[in-house]
């Protein structure tokens, strides 16, 4: 097996993010493009059936009666061939090797399963049982499933992952337009002074639509394997900066902590993550997620930047520096009228840098008041 195909090789499950990261691995692992994934396709195209799990440890070795030893080379072809036996077969935890062949597996009969055949209810509780990812394939319903962690997902043919991925790519682009508007008419109320919680709401509300429909499209890509190159270059082309965005408009907008309410960044991060697809439609819920009240008296009140956001797009000024004039003036406007002297008594800038700073802050001042008004 090439380097490439096992440097994606699936391991064990742990808690439910690593749940998440096994899946994304296995799915990985038998990509279009992957010598397994040729394998399981000659499987089904032979018309025989098959039965591989994804790892080998003593807890697999346990469920393991009769069958071969083997201890060979992972191919394609030997894999078609060890799938014409009746049983199953276990692979390498790095996929490389083929280590038994026509074994049969015999988990713990009382792990729940709603699967039905006894190839798919043995691989599901095989499965769930050793914690590796195992794959059956159909031979009546002419399907590959793949179990892991209690999950099932069948492995679909790429032409049809394409056409659900090339329409959330449109839809990301649709949604990526409407972010750069609001976040540009954001940085222009930013120089005015005038932002008022409903602005950053509604920047807040468009960045995570926009990494939640970037992220559904990532799994596109796994799925998709060598087939998905020029997917995930279009997406990588469109979400260039939306995590850090993301960040400094948090960063910039969450509330200073009081007596009676009190939220960091990565709260109010985490709260944005978890909303529902509804809530998230909704501004006042995302305006609570950041650490406002939400009320429509609070929507309209006015909020003042700090600077994260606007500093992060003058070049090369190294985030040190930015936490450093940001706690040093305290706010953006009071950034944007300072002079290159008041810029130098921060620790760090020197007159070059100050210089660059000033400048920095003015261009882009300049230019969201052009794009705004022009």
């Amino acid at each position: 097996m090439a380097a490439n195909d096992r440097a994606a090789a699936p391991g064990k499950s742990g808690g439910s993010a690593g749940s998440d990261g096994l899946m994304r691995a296995s799915l990985s692992a038998v990509a279009p493009g992957t010598a397994l994934r040729d394998g399981l396709e000659r499987v089904l195209r032979g018309n025989t059936g098959g039965l591989i799990v994804l790892g080998s440890d003593k807890t697999v070795e346990a469920l393991c009666s009769g069958g071969f030893v083997l201890d060979v080379e992972f191919t394609a072809t030997r894999l078609r061939e060890l799938c014409k036996l009746d049983g199953g077969i276990v692979l390498s935890s790095d996929l490389s090797k083929i280590l038994r062949a026509g074994v049969q597996l015999v988990p713990d009969p009382t792990i729940p399963t709603e699967e039905t055949g006894t190839r798919h209810r043995t691989a599901d509780r095989v499965s769930k049982q050793v914690g590796f990812p195992v794959v059956s394939v159909s031979q009546s319903m002419r399907l590959i499933a793949l179990y892991v962690d209690g999950h099932r997902r069948v492995l679909e043919d790429s032409a049809a992952i394409l056409s659900r991925a090339n329409q959330a790519l449109a839809t990301l682009e649709r949604y990526k337009l409407r972010l750069d508007e609001v976040a540009g008419t954001l940085s222009a109320l930013e120089i005015e002074d005038l932002v008022t919680v409903r602005d950053v709401s509604a920047v807040a509300q468009r960045l995570e639509m926009v990494r939640r429909i970037a992220t559904e499209i990532a799994e596109y890509v796994v799925e998709l394997g060598t087939d998905g190159r020029l997917l995930a270059l279009q997406l990588d082309e469109l979400i260039a900066g939306v995590e850090p965005e993301r960040e400094l408009v948090v960063r910039d907008y969450v509330p200073e902590p009081t007596a009676k309410r009190s939220r960091t960044v990565d709260e109010a991060l985490h709260e944005l993550n978890v909303l529902t697809h509804a809530e998230l439609l909704e501004l006042p819920t995302v305006a609570r997620a950041l650490g406002y009240t939400g009320s429509p008296e609070t929507l309209d009140s006015a909020v003042s930047p700090r600077g994260f956001r606007l500093l992060a797009k003058v070049p090369r000024l190294p985030g040190a520096i930015i936490d450093r004039l940001v706690e040093h003036f305290g706010g953006l406007q009071k950034l944007l009228a300072a002079s290159v002297d008041d810029l130098q008594t921060v620790d760090g800038v020197g007159e070059a840098r100050a210089r660059s700073v000033r400048e920095g802050l003015s261009r882009l001042a300049e230019s969201s008041i052009l794009e705004r008004y022009v």
